[in-house]
């Protein structure tokens, strides 16, 4: 009886640890809802700041394959500012979610103006 009472909230915490999101580079952690999967096959991730150009009411990403590991082919997403993420580490971050074609969240620094 001791025996399964110890094993099960080990049991709880190996169900639970699938569902937490997933640290960025620089160790912040990307929200629960952005993220899906891990460091190695999540959907979010940093991507290049040369990817990004600022717009009236919101950021154009501009993808090629390689700049997110999910995206195999070139991409042009409009963001609205609205609905930007604050970065942590004053890097840009996007998630894919469901498909590369999807973007869920999109992180950026604060816009100096």
């Amino acid at each position: 009886m001791r025996v399964t009472f110890l094993l099960f909230p080990l049991g709880m915490f190996a169900l639970a640890g699938p569902a937490l999101a997933h640290d960025a580079a620089s160790g912040w952690q990307y929200e629960q809802f952005c993220c899906n999967g891990n460091s190695h096959n999540g959907d979010c991730q940093m991507i290049p700041a040369t990817t990004v150009r600022i717009i009236k009411g919101g950021y154009q990403v501009t993808l090629a394959p390689g700049d997110h590991r999910l995206a195999t082919r070139a991409h042009i997403f409009r963001l609205p500012q609205d609905t930007t993420r604050h970065s942590p580490d004053g890097e840009y971050h996007l998630c894919l979610y469901p498909t590369e074609d999807t973007p869920r969240c999109f992180y950026a620094p604060d816009m100096g103006f």
